[in-house]
């Protein structure tokens, strides 16, 4: 069982630089990320950037595909918290 997916925006990426490209997607959809893994490669004018995730969790869906120009405070991506696995129900009769 996960937590609703929460909204992942894209990060500022510094004075004068309000967009960015997507180049590639690191963790696919499914995947499960810790805190500071690489999520995806942004390029602005200046360098490429990774993307890194602010929190653990599975990635739940992309919303946008390599080649799109991106700008801080788009949503880039959702990502669910993992929760512990429920204990087995035991099968054993109660007696």
């Amino acid at each position: 069982m996960t937590d609703s997916p929460v909204d992942m925006c894209v990060p500022g990426f510094g004075h004068g630089l309000g967009e960015a490209l997507l180049i590639e997607w690191v963790a696919g959809v499914g995947d499960r990320v810790e805190r500071g893994d690489v999520v995806a490669v942004v390029e602005t004018d200046k360098a490429s950037t990774e993307i890194v995730a602010e929190r653990d969790g599975r990635v739940t869906a992309h919303s946008a595909t390599a080649g799109t120009i991106l700008k801080s405070g788009d949503v880039l991506y959702q990502l669910a918290a993992d929760q512990p696995p429920l204990a087995p129900r035991s099968t054993d009769p109660v007696t």
